[in-house]
């Protein structure tokens, strides 16, 4: 029994170092790459993962690049990004409140006969963090 509870002491313990170590490297400015994945729409489209995830005075920004150029623009949380295009793909940094919670997003595409809005949703593997080299 003692095994038992010693046992479940330090996963505890553990766990707790884990989410702390995340929620301070978020903390400090820098430079990140944390895995994604994307939810939504046909199931053709695709953003990188793991993304790059930027960090400066405490606010988080996140650089989407989709597999294709098509994508005009986004929204997130009411708010229009445009992109850059980059290599024959659309590249955007939009914001990011928490790694905790997936972001709803809105992404409007020009590959069909006319240009589509459609909803998307960014999962985060915080466990992923990592600081860029």
């Amino acid at each position: 029994m003692k095994r038992i509870i010693t046992w479940m002491l330090l996963t505890a313990m553990l766990f707790t170092v884990v989410a702390c170590g995340a929620k301070n490297a978020l903390s400090a400015d820098g430079n990140y790459t944390v895995a994604v994945t994307l939810e939504g729409g046909s199931g053709k489209a695709k953003i990188e993962s793991p993304a790059a995830l930027s960090v400066a005075d405490g606010k988080m920004m996140l650089t989407v690049k989709w597999s294709s150029d098509k994508y005009d623009y986004m929204i997130v949380n009411g708010t229009k990004f445009t992109p850059e295009y980059i290599d024959g793909h659309s590249v955007f940094s939009i914001p990011v409140d928490t790694l905790e919670t997936p972001l709803a997003v809105t992404a409007d595409t020009t590959a069909m006969s006319t240009p589509h809005e459609i909803d998307y949703t960014v999962t985060f593997d915080a466990a992923s963090l990592t600081p860029a080299s």
